[in-house]
């Protein structure tokens, strides 16, 4: 009797059926949107965020994961995948704000673009954020892709979050009055124009990378054993994430608002806290400032609550043929983690406002000091959350 090995890839009919559905609706509600919805910009964000959520899931694009793999395995594909994220949305950005902006007038900041204060409150939420990075196992736009995959521990860290958020409100009159109000908001092009800008920006942006490499271990990659399976199967390797990212960011901006994914936790957190006893009734300066921006919420339907709904449906669209899709249920202990991290990571980020999309990547591509701040210090957290759960064996 003969027995043959089955292929390790082999989607089953319903999981491709159950995805290619899911895609559909996907089209069908952004054509509605475009036609007879609210905001013809909606359908944007909505095809926009189907789009950040595939590549998100196909190439591993969270920044916890993707440093880790360099900490403890010397595996350097991710960050150069987030290098390489960077340095086409600085091309890209840069070309628009070229259009926007012919001079880089001293007093002008481009229209839109995440370019925010530097300050302590900057520092501790950068901190904040990356400890709870490391402490929940990924950033908050990994949560929501992992939503899409089936990870049940996704809604704890993001209630944390939420909780973070909310606590980050009534923190924020003192940070702002102590620090944020007269501090400065550097911009590049202010200082060395656009052409100074864009090539410091990409020669930083080798440097890390000639570092990265100079310790990297090489990373053993299977072959796929077809095109569909490179495509919907395997993992695509991170630069090719981080490459259309990057476009993906500049046609955002190009369209509508730099890609971020804490605007609608935070307007639902703002909304949600104004009821609770002492909030505070005027948040000061906060709506004068660049990032993800929350408000309280007046109607269900918001670009940015579009744009994270579709991360989460591309997701899953994306993991189900990939056999990604594995719901399973935390543990008490480790929800406990998953909480906390989201606390700490709602914070940062209101603090900061953005996260590691909003304020990193939007921020950096956009030649904004306090991008290059956030990248260094949420990274200098991140080590230090990851270095607890090495000593705590989490």
């Amino acid at each position: 009797m003969s027995t043959s090995t089955l292929p390790a890839w082999q989607p089953r009919p319903w999981q491709w059926g159950l995805s290619v559905s899911v895609l559909i609706l996907l089209g069908v509600a952004a054509w509605w949107l475009s036609s007879a919805g609210p905001d013809p910009l909606l359908s944007f964000s909505l095809l926009s965020g189907a789009i950040f959520g595939i590549v998100l899931q196909r190439s591993r694009f969270c920044f916890y994961c993707i440093t880790r793999d360099f900490l403890e395995r010397r595996e350097a594909n991710g960050l150069l995948g987030l290098l390489a994220a960077l340095a086409v949305g600085t091309l890209g950005y840069h070309a628009v704000f070229g259009a926007f902006m012919p001079e880089a007038v001293p007093g002008r900041l481009p229209p839109g673009a995440h370019i925010g204060p530097v300050s302590p409150a900057l520092v501790l939420g950068a901190l904040a954020f990356g400890f709870g990075m490391a402490l929940a196992g990924s950033c908050i736009s990994a949560q929501f892709y992992r939503l899409g995959e089936g990870a049940l521990g996704a809604p704890i860290a993001l209630l944390g979050a939420l909780a973070g958020f909310v606590s980050g409100f009534y923190s924020w009159n003192f940070l702002y009055l102590r620090w944020m109000q007269e501090a400065a908001v550097p911009w590049l092009p202010h200082h060395l124009g656009y052409g100074g800008s864009l090539l410091l920006q990409l020669a930083l942006l080798a440097l890390l990378a000639v570092f990265l490499l100079k310790f990297s271990r090489r990373k053993t990659v299977t072959a796929p054993g077809s095109t569909a399976e490179a495509i919907f199967g395997q993992r695509w390797p991170t630069y090719v994430g981080g490459i259309l990212i990057g476009m993906l960011g500049t046609i955002a901006y190009l369209r509508i608002a730099p890609l971020g994914v804490t605007a609608e936790l935070g307007s639902i957190a703002r909304t949600a806290g104004a009821g609770l006893p002492g909030f505070p009734l005027r948040l000061e300066g906060l709506d004068g400032f660049r990032g993800c921006a929350t408000v309280v919420k007046e109607t269900l339907l918001s670009r940015n609550g579009v744009f994270v709904l579709a991360l989460i449906a591309g997701a899953f669209a994306a993991a189900l043929p990939a056999g990604d899709f594995q719901p399973r249920f935390p543990a008490l202990r480790e929800s406990l983690r998953l909480f906390a991290g989201g606390l700490l990571m709602g914070w940062g980020a209101m603090v900061a406002l953005g996260c590691t999309v909003g304020v990193l990547l939007s921020g950096i591509m956009a030649a904004a000091v306090s991008g290059w701040v956030f990248l260094v210090l949420s990274m200098a957290g991140l080590w230090a959350g990851w270095k607890l759960r090495q000593r705590m064996g989490w």
